[in-house]
């Protein structure tokens, strides 16, 4: 169930954000989200957030978003801390593509939503690359 939560939520990020769709995709988002590792900034927030995601969905700045790979970190009722790795094509032909570590929590009106969120350094995905299995435990 737990590996079935992660797999659902970034299925759901990738297809709202393919589909362009701002008001579902900022649904899958907490309010107080709290996004760390982005270079230049010490801490991201929801309006940050939600001010990047209008800009390049009004002017369909993206030609795909993926995800690859699913690494459980630890669970407890409500949260799943999970790892992925984010690939991000964008319609002028650049490409991001990092490791992410994405916490989910159950919120108040029970819909699982991103709390955090923190890009992993190149050593650090390296690591978990040579770790990590991709798949259900």
């Amino acid at each position: 169930m737990t590996y079935r939560l992660a797999e659902d939520m970034l299925a759901a990020l990738a297809k709202t954000a393919n589909g362009l769709d701002y008001e579902a995709h900022m649904a899958l988002i907490s309010p107080t989200v709290r996004v760390f590792g982005v270079p230049g900034f010490a801490v991201i927030g929801y309006d940050d957030w939600a001010r990047q995601c209008r800009h390049e969905f009004a002017g369909k700045l993206l030609k795909s978003v993926r995800y690859e790979g699913l690494d459980i970190v630890s669970c407890t009722p409500g949260h799943v801390l999970f790892k992925t790795r984010e690939i991000i094509e964008g319609t002028d032909g650049t490409v991001n593509d990092h490791g992410l570590e994405i916490l989910i929590q159950q919120e108040a009106d029970g819909l699982w939503r991103i709390t955090q969120e923190r890009l992993l350094s190149p050593e650090e995905v390296h690591f978990d690359r040579h770790r990590s299995s991709d798949g259900p435990p």
